[in-house]
């Protein structure tokens, strides 16, 4: 008979799933903190409720806010580093279900032009993002690429789980 301990993790990855939960939680709160210390929290809930369509079908300059405002832990991130999103292009289109969404091209600006995150900080916006309804597909400009060089060009375009256009 075999003894049921022997199925069990070594203890190391036990222990580094543990600290990266903990980290985790402990980066989403500290993001939050930060979001909620340095915008309106009326405002904010505000912009979420604005209809992303409606927004940019009347090219209303609320609309890089009401993304910014359904952006997660990724937005502390943005804010702490004076960075924004740029919405370079768009379309409406029609989903299966009948329901018109936005497919996105967007560029960053500000510190994040140049920051050697910015990979792990456009996953995190598309897929904050992509959260929404009225979001069908989240893109982003090419001419990003121009910001990094040949090692870093070529991780974002292999391992960084976006698109360019």
């Amino acid at each position: 008979m075999k003894d049921s301990r022997d199925n069990r993790l070594p203890v190391s990855e036990n222990l580094s799933d543990s600290y990266r939960d903990q980290i985790e939680e402990i980066m989403k709160a500290e993001s939050i903190r930060r979001i909620e210390e340095n915008h309106n929290p009326e405002e904010l809930e505000r912009l979420n409720k604005l209809s992303l369509i409606k927004l940019f079908e009347s090219n209303d300059s609320d609309l890089v806010p009401a993304l910014m405002s359904r952006l997660g832990p990724v937005r502390a991130a943005l804010d702490g580093h004076g960075g924004g999103l740029i919405v370079s292009s768009g379309e409406i289109k029609d989903k299966h279900d009948g329901a018109k969404a936005l497919s996105l091209v967007i560029d960053l600006d500000g510190a994040c032009v140049s920051c050697g995150a910015a990979p792990g900080t456009l996953k995190g916006i598309q897929d904050d993002l992509l959260i929404d309804d009225e979001i069908f597909s989240v893109k982003f400009s090419v001419s990003m690429l121009e910001w990094f060089d040949e090692i870093q060009k070529e991780f974002v375009l292999k391992f960084g789980g976006v698109i360019f256009v």
